[in-house]
């Protein structure tokens, strides 16, 4: 972000439930939470907005673009592939998906993980460059059953956003990008899902790889990350 606010207004956002997010009672759907995100664009009086998602963030900025096109003057969406467009389907059954037909389950999630946080989470963190300092942040942050619920809500509604994706096939002339990690599962889905927005009305989709990162490319490779923000959120492509 440092880097980044040295040539942009750089505003990042934790969304419902998530950081110092007060939880939502529902909408975690992607299409409600880049209303959300929509929202606060406008109460910021922000122009054209470049919009960043990594994971289930992603979802939400091709979500954005999806709704809000008079909004944005482009997006990148960061390893992960989109429920309802070519790619999502091929994931489902991977054994590394597991956690999210876990967290899936009403409930049940919430009575296993709450208080078991840093072992569940600790799963997560030790595929990406966190220090210890970042991992008690985290798990501060998913400190609470609220907060895990919140979380969970997220995964819950992918079939709602395969949906809603699934059924955007207009002409879309914002320009994407979308990249992955190179060590990272998603990475081979890359061709594919550029190809599945194409399919979708997407008219302007660019891809690449964050060398040396997973699927946490940000703390993976910040750098990387933040040139690749600069050059795309910078010269109309």
């Amino acid at each position: 972000m440092p880097a980044l606010a040295e040539h942009f207004t750089v505003v990042a956002i934790d969304l419902p439930g998530i950081g110092r997010s007060t939880p939502a009672s529902n909408g975690y759907d992607a299409a409600n939470m880049a209303q959300d995100i929509y929202q606060l664009v406008s109460a910021l009086k922000l122009k054209q907005v470049y919009v960043v998602g990594h994971d289930i963030g992603g979802q939400v900025a091709y979500a954005f673009v999806r709704r809000f096109p008079q909004a944005t003057r482009g997006a990148m969406i960061l390893d992960t592939p989109i429920p309802g467009i070519e790619g999502w389907e091929e994931v489902q059954g991977a054994p590394y998906m597991w956690h999210v037909h876990f967290m899936q389950v009403p409930g049940l999630a919430e009575k296993l993980v709450d208080g078991r946080q840093e072992a569940y989470l600790g799963y997560f963190f030790q595929f990406g460059k966190f220090t210890k300092a970042e991992t008690a942040h985290y798990l501060k942050a998913y400190g609470t059953d609220a907060q895990l619920h919140a979380a969970f809500e997220m995964y819950r509604a992918f079939p709602a956003n395969a949906q809603f994706n699934a059924a955007q096939r207009g002409p879309m002339p914002i320009p994407l990008f979308f990249g992955t990690g190179d060590r990272s599962p998603f990475a081979t889905l890359v061709p594919k899902i550029a190809e599945g927005l194409r399919a979708h009305g997407c008219t302007h989709v660019e891809t690449g790889l964050i060398h040396g990162a997973g699927h946490y490319l940000v703390e993976d490779q910040p750098n990387q990350v933040a040139e690749l923000i600069e050059r795309y959120a910078s010269v109309p492509h």
